[in-house]
């Protein structure tokens, strides 16, 4: 069997084809763009990643099934008729309706919670379809004549690819606009947020079937984050991993029934044809890849091989701190005001110093989410990494290191890829047979967690 493994992501598509036994070979990845066309704001062109997805499909070359991963919570807009769409991809990361959900009453907040798990936060997909609604002439025109769709990304490319227009429970769990309970649309969410009920996706199992791309049929679509889980091999409470692209996302199986209130969110891992859903706790880092990004455009490094070792004791340890909230704070604080923020440098600080306060930053927020997954589930012995910044030794090991817990970066890091081709039916464990473990020294103190802790704290109330 051999399955073109999609995964449409931030900042590019890529396509593994995957066949049974693990084997797998990159039929190609193309970038995309990105737009701000205001401070906070972060568009994608929607038929550029369509064609994206469309070209990968074609390099694929002759496969027996298609898998997709979407980005989660980015949504847009389109016409039901014609397929158009309507309005950018408001990506995830985007911030545009802090404020309004700001001045929600505390009632609102609880009921969300209540339902779908999930805070009203504009990393969400409801209020950033509330938004399109409220804000473009075309979408709003469509909605009084009935033409109207709205979902996030994968409802649209599988309505303009397979005539389909559905979701998968996994992926509408992240909207903020389901039941987490009943696994349908909340009417409460929707009347709440001002999102039209009947324009949202039908909700499908994840390998339930999504029609077919040139007489090949989707046989899965669900979320990166979910995908990563399962091609982690995490399939028992606790099992947990996190994934370090453009953001951090940690996600933990949580079993069959949904996990108790936390500082991290219940979500659905995956929801299998002929089985129950199994649940997950998520939390996220905003600013992961895209904060290692920033740093080289404003010139700290050149090439990310500069990011393996570094000579010497830890920024931290000699009191360089940074915080990476470019775009604010995502769990536990959901501070969409915090600020990044370096301190403790002098004039012996250099380049090299200030990479590496990066680097530990990113590590020491994900040491949050760690024991906060950890209150809420008993994690398993080893915590599976991948993404960019797992294949920097200095960046496991230090991560390691903070969390006291062994860190495994499997030598196959195309993890999404990976849990795509598993659910469409592929054995790929023999990909997952090497990893390198990472594990826990004393290099980082209790001195350095309480280092780390003030500088949050002065990120979180720079206002003030």
């Amino acid at each position: 069997m051999r399955v073109a493994a999609i995964d449409q992501g931030t900042t590019s598509t890529r396509c593994l084809v995957v066949t049974d036994g693990g084997a797998w070979h990159m039929a190609g990845a193309l970038r995309h763009g990105a737009r701000h066309p205001a401070a906070g704001w972060v568009e994608h062109d929607a038929e550029e990643l369509l064609r994206n997805v469309r070209t990968l499909v074609k390099a694929a070359g002759a496969v027996d099934a298609i898998a997709i991963a979407n980005q989660g919570e980015s949504c847009l807009a389109w016409d039901a008729a014609t397929g158009e769409a309507l309005s950018p991809v408001i990506v995830w990361q985007d911030a545009r309706t802090a404020d309004a959900l700001a001045k929600r009453e505390g009632a609102a907040e609880k009921r969300s919670r209540e339902i779908c798990g999930l805070p009203l936060d504009p990393y969400f997909s409801a209020s950033k379809l509330a938004w399109l609604v409220e804000n473009i002439p075309a979408v709003s025109h469509a909605l009084s004549v009935g033409r109207l769709r709205l979902g996030t990304t994968d409802a649209f490319f599988l309505d303009r690819l397979c005539g389909a227009h559905k979701t998968d429970l996994a992926t509408a769990s992240r909207t903020g606009l389901l039941d987490l309970e009943r696994g349908e649309w909340s009417a409460e969410l929707c009347d709440l947020h001002g999102v039209p009920m009947s324009c949202l996706p039908e909700i499908s199992t994840v390998d339930g079937g999504f029609g077919m791309i040139d007489g090949v049929p989707v046989k899965v679509s669900i979320v990166d984050q979910q995908a990563a889980l399962y091609g982690h091999g995490c399939r028992r409470p606790g099992d947990c991993k996190i994934t370090f692209g453009t953001g951090a996302f940690l996600l933990a199986v949580a079993g069959e029934t949904r996990p108790r209130p936390s500082d991290l969110l219940p979500t659905i891992g995956w929801h299998r044809a002929g089985n129950g859903p199994v649940f997950a706790i998520e939390g996220g880092v905003y600013d992961a890849g895209s904060a290692i990004e920033w740093a080289r455009i404003i010139g700290l490094f050149s090439e990310m091989e500069e990011l393996g070792s570094f000579e010497g004791p830890s920024a931290l340890s000699r009191g360089i701190v940074f915080v990476p909230a470019l775009s604010g704070l995502a769990a536990p604080y959901w501070d969409r005001a915090a600020a990044p923020l370096f301190i403790g440098m002098d004039h012996a600080t250099d380049r090299r110093d200030m990479v590496r306060a990066v680097l530990e930053g990113i590590a020491m927020l994900t040491v949050g989410l760690i024991d906060a997954a950890s209150r809420v589930v008993e994690l398993g012995p080893c915590i599976s990494i991948d993404g960019g910044l797992s294949q920097s030794p200095y960046f496991a090991q230090f991560l390691a290191s903070a969390s006291n817990r062994s860190i495994s970066v499997p030598a196959m890091h195309e993890l999404t890829a990976l849990g795509l081709a598993e659910l469409a039916g592929v054995d790929v464990g023999a990909s997952r047979q090497t990893a390198e473990i990472f594990s826990p020294h004393g290099s980082v103190t209790a001195q350095d967690h309480e280092r780390f802790a003030e500088a949050l704290k002065r990120a979180r109330g720079w206002r003030s």
